[in-house]
């Protein structure tokens, strides 16, 4: 014979139990959009190499702002494009 149903109760009202996503656990860090060319300015000329990821990484702003920020960069002369492909590139700043 077959079982049972479960009457008034699915697995979804089961998982209402659990925490929802963002509640509680660790705190998600501050992005901004506005990029302090200063310090991006002293970060992108203190490493031998940069990536936009890691630029954006180290000045807490959002992927985008920095890459607009290396490709300024790039037609300023302060840095040079020494590898990467599609849109991943590797910069390297212009010593003086």
């Amino acid at each position: 014979m077959a079982g049972t149903k479960k009457s008034g109760s699915s697995q979804k009202d089961s998982k209402k139990g659990k925490k929802e996503k963002g509640e509680g656990g660790t705190k998600k860090a501050e992005i901004s959009v506005i990029i302090n060319e200063q310090e991006a300015t002293k970060i992108v000329q203190n490493a031998k190499v940069i990536t936009v990821h890691e630029l954006a990484r180290q000045t807490g702003v959002k992927v985008s702002a920095a890459n607009v920020f290396l490709k300024d960069s790039l037609k300023k002369g302060i840095i040079k494009k020494v590898g990467g492909f599609s849109g991943h590139y590797i910069y390297q700043p212009v010593s003086s």
